[in-house]
């Protein structure tokens, strides 16, 4: 995180504190991997990290690609306009960059845990995997659809109302809470796993009720016409079919992204 943080004000551009989040577990994973040597299970040692770093350098990777010689992200302008020019370059340290890192390591205790368990990896565990899977392939189905979508100058002001966006206004953000309920069912099994359930708990929060959803929605709820219409047949996380005619409506009048990270 301080190594974005000292490119986002060379650059200018704190959106790039985005791609530090995915390589940020992927840190905390490989850190556990070795500091754990010689202590828990290597097999679900080697499993935790494995799932991390998939999970982390694909997320990193997507973002980096999407967001390479794009302007500051929006949601972090209107952040750091809070505070006195002179005093921005702090702000966003500590606001941005370090806020997360302390997010990234709590959300991570799952992983850091199952590190150091004895036992090798039962029936909730291999759950788990299952459930990391599919959430991984949720929100990668979804990016790929929306990166498709934006791609095609033809949908220029069009609302992507098809494939997962039918069913969820954010299959990426639904996709990341399977991913670590799955993660934190890698320690489900032993009594003092339980103690981290708030790091599941947590991420959920924060993409369905913090940072995630609802300032992505503010904003595309001023900049993009038909976004009411959109949301009021999609559900806002939870996948569900549309209301009405399947997500069905004209053509050209709504957003040209239903969501996004």
């Amino acid at each position: 995180m301080l190594a974005a943080f000292v490119t986002g004000v060379r650059t200018g551009r704190h959106r790039g504190v985005d791609v530090a989040w995915g390589l940020a577990f992927t840190a905390v994973a490989l850190t556990g991997f070795g500091l754990s040597a010689g202590h828990g299970d290597w097999s679900r040692r080697a499993l935790a990290t494995a799932l991390v770093t998939v999970w982390g350098v694909r997320l990193s990777v997507h973002i980096g690609r999407r967001g390479r010689g794009a302007p500051e992200d929006p949601r972090y302008a209107r952040m750091l306009a809070k505070a006195p020019p002179e005093r921005r370059t702090a702000y966003a340290l500590r606001k941005v960059y370090l806020l997360q890192a302390a997010l990234a390591w709590f959300v991570s205790l799952p992983v850091q845990a199952a590190q150091y368990l004895p036992g090798p990896p039962g029936a909730v565990v291999w759950a788990g995997v299952g459930l990391w899977g599919f959430g991984l392939l949720f929100e990668a189905v979804g990016d790929h659809q929306l990166a498709r979508f934006r791609a095609d100058p033809a949908n220029r002001g069009r609302v992507l109302d098809r494939g997962l966006w039918a069913w969820t206004r954010h299959p990426n953000y639904f996709g990341d809470a399977c991913v670590w309920w799955g993660l934190f069912l890698l320690v489900a099994d032993a009594p003092v796993g339980w103690a981290f359930v708030g790091s599941p708990l947590l991420m959920t929060w924060l993409l369905a009720f913090g940072s995630g959803r609802p300032m992505l929605e503010r904003q595309l709820g001023v900049t993009k016409p038909g976004w009411a219409e959109y949301t009021a047949r999609t559900s806002s996380f939870l996948p569900r079919p549309p209301r009405g005619r399947a997500g069905v409506r004209p053509r050209g009048s709504g957003p040209d992204a239903a969501g996004g990270r």
